[in-house]
């Protein structure tokens, strides 16, 4: 089930609420534990088990580090709960990438395991190593109530698409929450707002990149316009995605991290970074970068950190070559970056961009369905492919997605929000704002009707 369905929006939400509000105090968290297993399993009910051992065997490591007195005992749990849980994301999502890659370099035919990838791993993973690991540093106490510590592995919100939510940051949450019409109105009003980038811009724009997947008329002006079209779908779709999860977890009493800061606004590969997927950004340097030394170790090894990272965050996204080669063409960049004085001297329309160009490009290698069309992509871009410049189809769809892209840029932008803050301040600005809202989910709910092509990038992560 995504949150950009109608069975989530009026059947599986409404009810949800409903038991949710009515459960009594004590009652929330297990309300929101049901309520959650119920959405994980809705499509698939057998990756329920695995949900259910997951939330079991970090639960038990945490209260055993918790407990253990000797240095010796805590290292072993705090061990078999990541080697159980990264050993479980090698297997279902990386063990036949292995496997092809060996038997494409060594020409054996070993079979592969072809296991389906349970939605959201990544990101649950992720969160429960966060857990024990604090735990194991005596960040946070081990929680001891079972119900807890499911609502927060299972938290429907943020469970298959992010942001990742840290325990410590929602322990006391957890603990004891507070609700009013105030947080509510805040967090619906988020919510539709992600749904609103998802269905309206996140989709059109993945329409516009499959249209030129399936040209037959494709120009350089349109390879242009696929690389610009999938790297504003994959802002709205991850960003809406994200304000959605947002906004649940503020009418449910959660304050989750923010995910996104206008990264397409940043003068710089390391300014991006600091404003994309910001919730993986720093769970990589608190749990990877910093214990690998960071950068206060010899200069080589600080190079080899940042290699290491920046694999890892491309293998995160995805069992492939094109997103090892994505994360580290950003290694490298982020070398350069340090490595070449003066840059931030150059004046910022300049810095601004070259950080755009280079994300744009980027971003053709992070959707190559191989190296072999990421390599056409770049050629057909640079005229390099034998295309003609324009085309009728190219054309066509510059005078049909026009406006759109006039849209997407500036919902790239604070404009809408800072318009939307300014619409609140006026004297009818709360009639005017409900409104729009209600137009908003009327519209979305309209695409949705009609089947609109709607796909979900991060559900393969």
């Amino acid at each position: 089930m995504v949150f950009s369905s109608i069975p989530f929006l009026y059947y599986f939400l409404p009810g949800t609420l409903l038991l949710y509000f009515l459960a009594p105090e004590r009652g929330k968290n297990l309300a929101l534990l049901i309520a959650s297993l119920i959405f994980y399993g809705w499509g698939e009910p057998k990756l329920l088990a695995m949900m259910a051992a997951t939330i079991l065997l970090f639960y038990l490591c945490g209260l055993a580090i918790a407990a253990a007195e000797k240095n010796g005992w805590r290292k072993f749990w705090l061990g078999l709960s990541l080697a159980v849980s990264l050993g479980l994301l090698g297997l279902f999502k990386y063990a036949d990438f292995f496997l092809e890659s060996v038997n494409a370099l060594t020409g054996l035919g070993l079979p592969l395991t072809k296991l389906a990838l349970p939605v959201g791993i990544s990101f649950y993973t992720f969160q429960c190593i966060s857990y024990t690991v604090d735990v194991y540093r005596r960040k946070v106490p081990a929680q001891r109530s079972l119900v807890r510590f499911g609502a927060y592995v299972a938290l429907f919100p943020q469970l298959i698409a992010g942001p990742i939510v840290r325990y410590v940051d929602v322990a006391r949450e957890l603990e004891r929450r507070t609700h009013s019409w105030e947080e509510a109105a805040a967090g619906l009003r988020r919510f539709l707002v992600g749904l609103g980038k998802k269905v309206l811009l996140a989709d059109q724009f993945a329409l516009l990149a499959q249209t030129f997947r399936d040209s037959q008329e494709p120009s350089v002006v349109f390879a242009w316009m696929y690389a610009v079209s999938f790297t504003l779908n994959i802002y709205f779709d991850f960003s809406g995605y994200s304000d959605m999860g947002i906004g649940l977890g503020r009418i449910l009493g959660f304050h989750f991290v923010e995910n996104f800061d206008y990264p397409y606004l940043s003068k710089s590969v390391t300014e991006f970074w600091r404003r994309w997927h910001m919730s993986l950004g720093t769970w990589f340097r608190d749990y990877v970068y910093i214990p690998l030394g960071g950068n206060r170790v010899s200069r080589g090894r600080w190079v080899f950190n940042i290699l290491v990272v920046w694999m890892l965050t491309g293998l995160w996204h995805g069992a492939a070559w094109n997103f090892v080669l994505w994360g580290l063409l950003f290694a490298l960049l982020l070398l350069a970056e340090k490595a070449v004085p003066g840059l931030d001297r150059l004046p910022a329309w300049l810095r601004h961009a070259a950080a755009l160009l280079v994300v744009i490009l980027s971003f053709v290698l992070f959707n190559g369905e191989s190296l072999t069309q990421v390599g056409a992509d770049y050629a057909a871009m640079f005229g390099l492919g034998g295309l003609p410049l324009m085309t009728a189809q190219t054309g066509y769809c510059l005078r049909s997605y026009g406006l759109l892209f006039v849209l997407g840029i500036l919902g790239c932008t604070p404009v809408v929000r800072q318009a939307g803050i300014r619409l609140r301040q006026t004297r009818a600005g709360g009639f005017l704002e409900l409104a729009m809202m209600m137009g908003l989910l009327l519209v979305c709910t309209a695409y949705l009707v009609d089947g609109s092509f709607s796909p979900f990038l991060y559900f393969r992560f």
